[in-house]
């Protein structure tokens, strides 16, 4: 008899996570789909581990596999961003290329790159960390942000409004740089760089004059030398803060803003170079001047919003990155989600403390089936410090991630009300009135 082999594609995801594997499955066709975990979340989060011997391991295991490689894909920044493009030019699979996703990650390179074709960014300039005395970039004034031109989500990024908050975050910026920028430069050694990032480097500081107004993000991807965006999202902030409270999709915002966002992304990224790949950029849009300003470009979707994208459209955005490393069209098929809003919320502290009465997983299961169209994903462990967990921005700590859609944004708000209610947490607040920085 003719043996019957697996006809499924084989996809490789470096850092596939748990809390992305639902709506990884929930992906139109699943069913032909093979998914295989390369490098744990963990080990792309080692501090020493460079990326050499991230490749050897994900190597070792694609070698290891008995059978076709059909894609390599990832949802993360880097090092996962490089990695795809590094591993998919080795085995063969589809990708755009590493100096396209470097044009985005590196934020001033990024910056250059837009400013050749849009006015859609704040004024920018690198703060010299080497300096005895760092100063504002000539010609910039407060309030402005200093950030890394290489770091995970907003971590090591402040707010400055005055010459005694810019020194106080140069000195924290001076001590963190390292962790993502250090390994970076071995990639900025792999490409032909243009003369205005010789000597730039990957531990660089970017100061950027302040925006205001609403923040905005915007998803989208090329195929075959065509940029489409298909989604844009609100979001919204806690009052008085920089801290997310929440995503919400789709966007509220005029019909002419949105289509303003469609242009300004569809020509950024057709100077950024990048192809059969998705992207998301995040921006501000100002309602008393009209102005929208990017903040920054992300070479991958956001998985963040996949759950969001589901209950709306129907089809988690996992499906365009799947559609366009096999090469096909990532278009969405007919259909839709069962509702007309949905939204990402941020539960957060705002003071260091450890947390307790964490429900387990099955008690959060309850919560879900109670509370109908809600999905939670807990951040911390029961009993941590809440300084010790990962990827933090600069001013909170994140609870949980709570995603609900409605019918509403009062639907949505009191969904989120319910679930932050029924999840009960507690905390030993050592810290109260802000959040500390000290760890012990």
């Amino acid at each position: 008899m003719p043996v019957c082999r697996d006809q499924r594609k084989n996809i490789f995801i470096i850092g596939m996570d748990e809390a992305n594997l639902r709506t990884l499955e929930a992906v139109p066709d699943a069913d032909d789909l093979r998914l295989h975990p390369l490098l744990s979340v963990k080990e792309l989060q080692e501090d020493a581990t460079t990326v050499d011997e991230l490749l050897s391991r994900a190597r070792a295991v694609l070698d290891a596999h008995d059978g076709s490689i059909d894609a390599i894909v990832g949802y993360w920044d880097f090092p996962v961003s490089t990695l795809v493009p590094l591993l998919s030019k080795e085995y063969g699979t589809i990708s755009t290329s590493l100096e396209s996703v470097v044009k985005c990650e590196h934020k001033y390179w990024s910056r250059l790159e837009q400013r050749k074709v849009s006015d859609a960014h704040p004024r920018f300039g690198i703060v010299d960390l080497d300096s005895d005395d760092p100063q504002p970039p000539e010609g910039m004034s407060f309030p402005m942000w200093l950030k890394p031109a290489l770091a995970y989500s907003s971590e090591l990024a402040f707010g400055v409004a005055d010459m005694d908050e810019f020194r106080t975050a140069v000195a924290e910026i001076r001590g963190g740089i390292a962790r993502v920028g250090k390994p970076f430069e071995a990639i900025l050694d792999l490409l032909e760089l243009p003369p205005e990032m010789a000597g730039v480097g990957g531990q660089v500081c970017l100061a950027e004059e302040a925006m205001t107004g609403i923040q905005v993000a915007v998803e989208g991807y090329a195929h075959n030398g065509e940029v489409t965006v298909y989604g844009v999202l609100d979001s919204i902030n806690y009052p008085d803060s920089s801290s997310f409270l929440r995503h919400q999709y789709p966007s509220a915002l005029p019909a002419p803003v949105i289509q303003q966002l469609h242009q300004v992304s569809e020509r950024t990224m057709r100077q950024i170079g990048m192809d059969n790949a998705t992207f998301s950029i995040e921006y501000f849009y100002d309602p008393k001047t009209g102005d929208v300003s990017l903040l920054e470009i992300n070479p991958r979707h956001s998985q963040s919003h996949a759950e969001m994208f589901n209950f709306v459209d129907g089809v988690p955005n996992h499906h365009r990155m799947f559609r366009l490393a096999l090469g096909g069209d990532p278009a969405l098929p007919a259909g839709g989600g069962r509702y007309k809003v949905a939204a990402k919320w941020y539960y957060r502290w705002f003071g260091e403390g450890r947390v307790h009465q964490v429900p387990t997983a099955e008690e959060i299961a309850a919560i879900e089936r109670d509370i109908p169209g809600v999905h939670i994903d807990m951040v911390p462990d029961e009993g941590q410090k809440l300084s010790t967990v990962h990827g933090q921005d600069s001013y909170s700590y994140e609870l949980a991630h709570i995603f609900t859609g409605g019918d509403d944004e009062d639907d949505l708000r009191r969904k989120f009300d319910a679930c932050v209610a029924a999840l009960g947490l507690s905390f030993d607040e050592t810290e109260p009135g802000g959040r500390g920085r000290n760890s012990s």
